[in-house]
């Protein structure tokens, strides 16, 4: 379900808003390409037809300007009511229905607020800075370093890059949204022949630069369908978007300089915001990402509202290149992937010890925590996931096949079993809250353009658990959830921050039963005693949940650990739990948690935080014994085998290789303690101990570095 919203959200976003004017700008272009291996050697715009091309700018201008001055002149005699604007402090100004905007107000309270503000928030919506209040409102106002300006500030990027690939190329333009926060934005389009490379990024940086001098406005409009489809009639890709918007939904299409979009925008006021932009990448991509319908051409980029934050998040991608788990567990020889189980990944020998590490870790706090682990099929008849509603709503994400004439599915979750599983036999109120843990192997059938090393694949494993229990103890669970989590990201090194993600406009259930789990939920979150703010309307159909995200060394976000809230699938499973009085029956509540999420992602996410050099209770490699010569090896084998009985992974280099060489490759391939025995070391029975990033070598009874590694892994160090 909530694949499918995200999918159909991130098709429709795309282009544009508004009016003011900023100084000029200097686009930074840093392109790095990876295509295949036909990339085209042209360069320039050739292939371009011209005629086409400006027939069809004229004909969308044409149109957008008439609907819009229509548009304006009926908002210029329904107008000019006043009306009240209340801001965050409670302060009210006044205005003018269907006129006032506002840039507006913003330049009323400065006018370093007005040149600085991106985006509004009229009402809990987001708007333009230029489109007029259409009634007493309230309003808020963003800029780059909020999360909403940010978000807006690459989508409006994303149309001046769509703005230069049309311009430039004449191709048809699919979607351009922002990506995941802190990544920037792109571009989808399709270019029959044309296959682009780095050396298409110097033009397309000509028309970007063109467009941002002309400080060009960003107009919004509101079409019916029919207009829509007059507009974009030569562009099969936004028919096909519009064709597919629901009857009620309000189309709009906004305009910045000779670029007329289908976009539900808003947008920031005009071009000359952006300050420094960078092609970062092109790929190739397929039409609603399925690879049997037209491949397309996708462009990445970046931008910023000057050049300082640009350049530090170039280096950024610089280091991040160094951390990248497709790179260094391959070479580690932890992992790999194979074309013929696309998505699923081959754990090799030194990277499945790190995920039992992990499930190993997860298991002693469930011991700890009250959690009983369980095992459920991986399998099930159809009639279940119609039961669940993942049939209706989920179905297209998962592996189905036909078993004996009958209609299977792989499971994409454990949460309809462990349902099954509560209500095998009758239950009481005393065995409440019960908690079920399982690290069931899950298929998802993600579409091959979306897989990414372990961060997105078709296989994988969760340490996944649902609580069931009553609504009275559903704020203690949920803190006790939360200190779980603290507790293991404190370890792993992370920092966090928490969101309460409440009602959507689209929801399940009564409005008073939302009423009450946001306030356990809000309750438990005060009790815990950390920051956390609210995320109006992002709730789940099925209940509110608050969203972990966590940041690594480099303070990437990621989104691992889940706790929500479900009324729905006790409801839809008909569960039910015998009260305090033995003739009355209520239903309990569902909590679904995780705390490392995707065993496979969380080994990416680590294997990228540590930079390949794991923790001693984590590593895969703690240490290797090196012989100084072939004279010490017999002591050096029973100095592994003594390690080895004391529960350590140890390896030992019996090369004829010199030490000064076996210290090096023990060091490159991340060993946390390197031990070399010599003459010296046989006589006296000790060994000379090396730390991996330290040259200093420390002389040690065997007996004593294995208390002190013993003691360093129970700290998890």
């Amino acid at each position: 379900m909530l694949c499918t919203l995200r999918k159909t959200l991130g098709l429709l976003r795309s282009i544009t808003s508004s009016s003011y004017s900023k100084p000029n700008l200097r686009f930074l272009s840093a392109c790095s390409v990876s295509m295949g291996e036909n990339s085209s050697a042209k360069a320039g715009s050739e292939l371009k037809d011209k005629a086409y091309l400006d027939a069809v700018t004229e004909k969308r201008i044409r149109i957008f300007e008439a609907i819009q001055a229509e548009q304006v002149a009926e908002r210029a005699n329904l107008g000019g009511e006043p009306i009240k604007i209340t801001l965050p402090d409670g302060s009210v100004k006044e205005g003018k229905k269907l006129i006032s905007t506002p840039f507006d107000i913003a330049k009323a309270i400065s006018t370093g607020l007005a040149n600085n503000a991106l985006i509004a928030q009229v009402n809990g919506a987001l708007w333009d800075m230029t489109r007029p209040f259409e009634g007493d409102c309230e309003l808020k106002l963003f800029k780059f370093d909020d999360d909403e300006g940010r978000d807006t500030f690459w989508h409006s990027s994303a149309h001046i890059l769509g703005e230069s690939l049309e311009r430039e190329y004449g191709c048809k333009l699919c979607i351009g949204p922002c990506t995941t926060r802190g990544e920037g934005f792109y571009y989808d389009a399709f270019y029959n022949d044309l296959t682009l490379n780095e050396e298409h990024f110097k033009n397309i940086k000509a028309q970007a630069e063109k467009a941002v001098a002309e400080k060009q406005p960003f107009e919004r409009i509101e079409v019916t369908r029919n207009q829509a489809l007059e507009i974009f009639s030569e562009n099969q890709f936004k028919v096909e978007i519009i064709n597919e918007l629901p009857e009620d939904k309000t189309i709009t299409v906004y305009r910045c300089g000779p670029l007329v979009d289908l976009c539900r925008g808003p947008h920031i006021p005009n071009t000359s915001f952006v300050k420094a932009f960078a092609c970062l990448k092109a790929s190739s991509s397929y039409w609603r990402g399925k690879s049997d319908r037209e491949s397309l051409q996708r462009v990445y980029g970046i931008s910023y509202p000057d050049q300082k934050r640009l350049k530090e998040y170039l280096h950024f991608l610089e280091e991040a290149k160094k951390r990248d788990h497709r790179v260094i567990g391959p070479a580690q020889e932890l992992f790999f992937f194979n074309p013929l189980s696309p998505g699923s990944c081959f754990f090799l020998p030194h990277g499945k010890r790190v995920c039992n590490k992990l499930m190993e870790f997860i298991r002693v706090q469930y011991r700890e925590r009250g959690y009983d682990e369980v095992e459920t099929p991986i399998m099930y008849n159809m009639q279940l996931w119609e039961t669940s509603g993942h049939a209706a709503n989920y179905k297209e994400n998962m592996f189905v096949l036909e078993v004996e004439k009958q209609e299977f599915g792989l499971k994409p979750m454990n949460c309809p079993g462990h349902c099954l599983m509560f209500d095998y036999r009758k239950r009481s109120y005393r065995e409440l809250p019960l908690r079920y843990a399982d690290f069931g192997v899950l298929h998802r059938n993600e579409l091959s353009g979306a897989l990414s090393g372990l961060t997105r694949v078709r296989r994988f494993q969760q340490d996944d658990a649902h609580i069931f229990c009553r609504e009275s103890q559903v704020k203690n669970e949920v803190k006790a959830v939360l200190d779980f989590i603290d507790y293991a990201y404190k370890i792993f090194g992370f920092t966090y921050e928490l969101e309460l993600s409440t009602r959507p406009e689209k929801y399940l259930g009564e409005i008073e039963t939302w009423d009450k789990a946001e306030a356990a939920l809000s309750d438990a979150l005060n009790e815990f005693g950390k920051p956390w703010k609210i995320n109006e309307g992002d709730g789940a159909f099925y209940g509110p949940k608050i969203d972990i995200g966590v940041f690594d060394a480099l303070k990437r976000k990621f989104q691992c650990a889940t706790l929500q809230l479900d009324f729905q699938l006790p409801l839809r499973f008909k569960l039910s739990y015998s009260t305090e009085d033995e003739s009355k029956f209520d239903r309990p509540v569902m909590i679904h948690r995780a705390v490392l999420g995707s065993v496979e992602r969380m080994f990416a996410i680590l294997l990228e935080h540590y930079k390949g050099k794991w923790p001693l209770w984590l590593s895969p490699r703690q240490a290797i014994v090196c012989s100084v010569s072939s004279v010490t090896l017999d002591y050096a084998k029973k100095v592994k085998e003594q390690m080895h009985k004391a529960g350590f992974y140890v390896d030992i280099d019996e090369s004829d290789r010199t030490i000064q060489k076996k210290v090096r490759e023990a060091q490159l391939a991340q060993y946390n303690y390197i031990l070399v025995v010599g003459a010296k070391e046989v006589d006296t029975g000790k060994v000379s101990v090396r730390v991996r990033d330290a040259a200093k070598l420390e002389v040690m009874d065997l007996e004593e570095l294995i208390n002190k590694l013993k003691s360093e892994v129970e700290s998890f160090k």
